[in-house]
């Protein structure tokens, strides 16, 4: 009887790949027809609102769900094709994490070792070693149901980190956290990011800004965008205004961005003596600095201020998740 030895396919560098991917439940969509990738060694978070079917595209990659249509991934290895093989590489962490709150923090990652697949020394090394990871030596001897929620948190990365997988799948890993204990979590996340693979779900804005280099937008089981916050930003510069503050007389600023083809519209403001805030919002994304500092040279101003405002993550969000009806003809594509 001959035994089909599981072999990756060729993923160019991808450790997850996702295409196509569709999940329905009676009468209802989760997820609609999605595509995204993942290099090796990206911290990518998944943001989008509850429901948005993060958590479910999440299973799905942890195949502890199956797909309705769609091919899916993880180093190279097919999901559905490969489960073992995919299930060795992850460590997955659900945001209700599962853990025995009867049990010691060691006993119980022990046990959890054992059932993937660890034994002998190698057990012993792999427990002491995320115990340490992940700031658990103090509290081995404890029992989980008696741990804070931080630190119970700790204990399922742990779980999630003890047989060493390549990629680390973290379901909302910081929600009902004090902000000490989300700091510590998110320094944690960022020292995995060091020599793993890590997918977060997230609908915390700042979670995304604070751990990851990429970011997935997803809402209504659809990706509305996918690049790193600044690319995402610098698609969006179409609207930055430059704001200028200068010391010149009213009338002459006045007539100077109205004779200015470049500038769609402005606003100037008085603020203290002599100088004037001005608001100036260009056309077609051009950054406006250089014409206003050349100008403000050639007539003897004086400038205090010169920047171009920047669209913090929650703009984007806003901005690619408002419904259809209020985009009022804009588009945003990434």
């Amino acid at each position: 009887m001959l035994t089909r030895l599981a072999s990756p396919l060729m993923s160019n560098g991808w450790m997850i790949e996702v295409a196509n991917l569709t999940k329905r439940y009676a009468g209802h969509t989760a997820v609609s027809d999605i595509s995204f990738t993942v290099g090796r060694g990206e911290i990518v978070g998944l943001l989008g609102p509850n429901g948005a079917g993060k958590s479910t595209t999440m299973r799905i990659l942890s195949g502890l769900m199956p797909a309705t249509s769609g091919t899916v991934r993880v180093a190279g290895f097919d999901v559905f094709r490969d489960s073992r093989e995919v299930r060795r590489r992850i460590g997955f962490m659900p945001e209700n994490n599962p853990l025995h709150t009867d049990m010691r923090v060691r006993e119980y990652l022990r046990f959890r070792a054992r059932l993937k697949g660890l034994g002998g020394k190698r057990l012993k090394e792999r427990v002491n070693t995320v115990m340490e990871q992940c700031g658990l030596t103090d509290v081995s001897r404890r029992i989980i149901g008696q741990l804070s929620k931080g630190y119970r948190q700790r204990v399922g990365l742990a779980d999630a980190l003890v047989h060493e997988p390549e990629l680390i799948i973290l379901d909302e890993p910081t929600i009902g956290l004090d902000p000490h204990q989300i700091r510590s979590v998110r320094q944690l996340i960022k020292n995995l990011g060091r020599s793993h693979t890590v997918l977060i779900s997230t609908h915390i804005l700042p979670e995304v800004e604070m751990t990851c280099n990429r970011m997935v937008i997803m809402y209504q089981g659809k990706i509305l965008a996918a690049d790193t916050p600044e690319n995402l930003q610098q698609l969006m510069s179409s609207n930055s205004q430059v704001i200028a503050e200068i010391a010149a007389p009213e009338s002459d600023l006045y007539e100077c961005w109205t004779q200015i083809a470049e500038i769609e519209r402005f606003d100037v403001a008085a603020v203290d003596g002599q100088y004037y805030r001005c608001a100036l919002t260009p056309r077609n994304g051009l950054d406006l600095r250089p014409y206003i500092y050349a100008l403000a040279k050639e007539r003897g101003w004086y400038i205090r201020e010169l920047t171009r405002s920047r669209h913090s993550l929650e703009d984007i969000y806003v901005q690619v998740t408002r419904p259809d009806e209020e985009e009022e003809g804009e588009e945003f594509t990434a």
